[in-house]
Protein backbone atom coordinates (compact mmCIF):
# COMPACT_ATOMS: atom_id res chain seq x y z
CA UNK A 1 0.00 0.00 0.00
CA UNK A 2 1.47 3.01 -1.38
CA UNK A 3 1.69 6.68 1.28
CA UNK A 4 -0.64 8.49 -0.83
CA UNK A 5 -3.70 5.46 -0.26
CA UNK A 6 -2.89 5.35 3.43
CA UNK A 7 -4.00 9.06 3.03
CA UNK A 8 -6.75 8.59 0.99
CA UNK A 9 -8.22 6.03 2.99
CA UNK A 10 -7.27 7.89 6.82
CA UNK A 11 -9.37 11.08 5.17
CA UNK A 12 -12.47 8.73 4.18
CA UNK A 13 -12.96 7.17 7.60
CA UNK A 14 -12.50 10.88 9.63
CA UNK A 15 -15.20 12.01 6.99
CA UNK A 16 -17.89 9.18 7.81
CA UNK A 17 -17.07 9.72 11.47
CA UNK A 18 -19.92 11.66 12.83
CA UNK A 19 -19.07 14.28 15.30
CA UNK A 20 -21.48 12.59 17.94
CA UNK A 21 -19.91 9.05 17.57
CA UNK A 22 -18.97 7.64 20.94
CA UNK A 23 -16.28 4.75 20.93
CA UNK A 24 -15.96 2.75 24.14
CA UNK A 25 -18.19 4.19 26.43
CA UNK A 26 -22.35 4.41 27.09
CA UNK A 27 -24.05 7.62 26.49
CA UNK A 28 -24.37 9.36 30.11
CA UNK A 29 -27.64 8.60 31.56
CA UNK A 30 -28.69 6.02 28.34
CA UNK A 31 -30.05 3.21 28.43
CA UNK A 32 -27.77 -0.18 28.41
CA UNK A 33 -26.22 -2.07 31.24
CA UNK A 34 -24.64 -0.30 33.89
CA UNK A 35 -22.81 -1.40 36.48
CA UNK A 36 -24.92 -1.68 39.54
CA UNK A 37 -23.75 -0.26 42.94
CA UNK A 38 -21.88 -2.92 44.89
CA UNK A 39 -24.27 -1.05 48.33
CA UNK A 40 -27.22 -1.98 47.16
CA UNK A 41 -26.72 -6.11 47.21
CA UNK A 42 -25.77 -5.41 51.46
CA UNK A 43 -23.05 -7.36 52.76
CA UNK A 44 -22.48 -11.12 52.38
CA UNK A 45 -23.98 -12.83 54.88
CA UNK A 46 -23.55 -16.75 55.75
CA UNK A 47 -26.65 -18.26 57.67
CA UNK A 48 -25.67 -21.12 59.84
CA UNK A 49 -28.72 -22.72 59.20
CA UNK A 50 -27.57 -23.25 55.47
CA UNK A 51 -24.10 -24.09 56.10
CA UNK A 52 -25.54 -26.79 58.45
CA UNK A 53 -27.90 -28.14 55.92
CA UNK A 54 -25.21 -28.28 53.29
CA UNK A 55 -22.98 -30.43 56.02
CA UNK A 56 -26.35 -32.89 56.54
CA UNK A 57 -27.09 -33.19 52.95
CA UNK A 58 -22.58 -34.15 52.36
CA UNK A 59 -22.96 -36.20 55.67
CA UNK A 60 -26.23 -37.61 54.18
CA UNK A 61 -24.82 -38.76 50.66
CA UNK A 62 -22.03 -40.10 52.15
CA UNK A 63 -24.30 -42.58 54.03
CA UNK A 64 -26.26 -43.39 50.60
CA UNK A 65 -23.27 -44.02 48.74
CA UNK A 66 -22.00 -46.85 51.11
CA UNK A 67 -25.38 -47.92 51.47
CA UNK A 68 -26.45 -48.50 47.85
CA UNK A 69 -23.21 -47.85 45.88
CA UNK A 70 -21.86 -51.24 46.89
CA UNK A 71 -24.86 -53.44 46.16
CA UNK A 72 -23.96 -54.46 43.15
CA UNK A 73 -20.02 -54.93 44.32
CA UNK A 74 -20.06 -58.40 46.17
CA UNK A 75 -22.62 -59.66 43.19
CA UNK A 76 -19.99 -58.41 40.58
CA UNK A 77 -16.95 -59.98 42.76
CA UNK A 78 -18.35 -62.95 42.49
CA UNK A 79 -19.82 -63.48 39.16
CA UNK A 80 -16.04 -62.00 38.16
CA UNK A 81 -14.20 -64.72 39.98
CA UNK A 82 -16.74 -67.51 38.66
CA UNK A 83 -16.34 -66.54 34.91
CA UNK A 84 -12.63 -66.26 35.41
CA UNK A 85 -12.51 -69.79 37.05
CA UNK A 86 -14.18 -71.66 33.55
CA UNK A 87 -11.57 -69.51 31.32
CA UNK A 88 -13.58 -66.85 30.19
CA UNK A 89 -11.09 -63.63 29.87
CA UNK A 90 -14.60 -61.42 30.52
CA UNK A 91 -14.14 -62.38 34.15
CA UNK A 92 -10.76 -60.32 34.29
CA UNK A 93 -12.73 -57.09 32.68
CA UNK A 94 -15.44 -57.25 35.09
CA UNK A 95 -12.83 -57.63 38.04
CA UNK A 96 -11.65 -54.25 36.63
CA UNK A 97 -14.44 -52.41 36.52
CA UNK A 98 -15.89 -53.40 39.96
CA UNK A 99 -12.42 -52.54 41.57
CA UNK A 100 -12.55 -49.35 39.48
CA UNK A 101 -16.16 -48.50 40.73
CA UNK A 102 -15.46 -49.13 44.19
CA UNK A 103 -12.20 -47.00 44.10
CA UNK A 104 -14.01 -43.98 42.64
CA UNK A 105 -17.18 -44.44 44.69
CA UNK A 106 -14.70 -44.09 47.92
CA UNK A 107 -13.22 -41.23 45.97
CA UNK A 108 -16.31 -39.45 46.15
CA UNK A 109 -17.56 -40.60 49.73
CA UNK A 110 -14.19 -38.92 50.88
CA UNK A 111 -15.20 -35.52 49.18
CA UNK A 112 -18.60 -36.21 50.74
CA UNK A 113 -16.48 -36.73 54.13
CA UNK A 114 -14.53 -33.45 53.24
CA UNK A 115 -17.47 -31.59 53.04
CA UNK A 116 -19.68 -32.29 55.45
CA UNK A 117 -16.64 -31.70 57.99
CA UNK A 118 -15.74 -28.26 56.00
CA UNK A 119 -19.29 -27.20 56.96
CA UNK A 120 -19.23 -27.83 60.62
CA UNK A 121 -15.61 -26.18 61.01
CA UNK A 122 -16.95 -23.11 58.76
CA UNK A 123 -20.14 -23.04 61.34
CA UNK A 124 -18.09 -22.90 64.22
CA UNK A 125 -15.57 -20.60 62.57
CA UNK A 126 -18.28 -17.71 61.60
CA UNK A 127 -19.81 -18.10 65.16
CA UNK A 128 -16.69 -17.52 66.54
CA UNK A 129 -16.19 -14.05 64.24
CA UNK A 130 -19.52 -13.15 65.33
CA UNK A 131 -19.07 -13.62 68.76
CA UNK A 132 -16.20 -11.32 68.47
CA UNK A 133 -17.85 -8.97 66.50
CA UNK A 134 -20.34 -8.57 68.98
CA UNK A 135 -18.06 -8.47 71.56
CA UNK A 136 -15.64 -5.41 70.19
CA UNK A 137 -19.17 -3.42 68.98
CA UNK A 138 -20.71 -4.00 72.43
CA UNK A 139 -17.04 -2.29 73.65
CA UNK A 140 -17.19 0.53 71.32
CA UNK A 141 -20.70 1.21 72.22
CA UNK A 142 -19.87 1.75 75.99
CA UNK A 143 -16.89 3.46 75.67
CA UNK A 144 -18.39 5.85 73.01
CA UNK A 145 -21.76 6.24 75.80
CA UNK A 146 -18.82 7.36 77.90
CA UNK A 147 -17.68 9.87 76.17
CA UNK A 148 -21.48 11.04 75.08
CA UNK A 149 -21.76 14.38 77.31
CA UNK A 150 -25.74 13.99 75.87
CA UNK A 151 -26.05 10.70 78.34
CA UNK A 152 -26.86 12.60 81.18
CA UNK A 153 -26.66 16.72 82.55
CA UNK A 154 -23.48 18.43 82.65
CA UNK A 155 -21.40 17.95 86.13
CA UNK A 156 -23.31 14.82 86.66
CA UNK A 157 -21.44 11.28 86.43
CA UNK A 158 -22.02 9.31 83.53
CA UNK A 159 -24.60 6.35 84.46
CA UNK A 160 -22.57 4.29 81.95
CA UNK A 161 -19.98 3.71 84.54
CA UNK A 162 -22.63 2.57 87.37
CA UNK A 163 -23.29 3.53 90.70
CA UNK A 164 -20.14 4.94 92.76
CA UNK A 165 -21.92 3.38 95.77
CA UNK A 166 -22.22 0.23 94.39
CA UNK A 167 -18.25 -0.75 93.65
CA UNK A 168 -17.75 0.79 97.84
CA UNK A 169 -19.57 -2.05 98.72
CA UNK A 170 -18.39 -5.01 96.88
Amino acid sequence: MAWDEWEQLKSQAAGRQSPHMQLNQLEPGGGGGTTPDPAQYGDLTVNQGDLAKIGDHAFTLYNDLWDRGRKAVPSSDKAAGDLSKQGFALGGGLQHVSTRWDEQLSSLRDACAHIANHMQVTKKLHANDDHYIRRQMSSIDVLDAGFDERVGEPGEKNPVYGDSSDKKGK
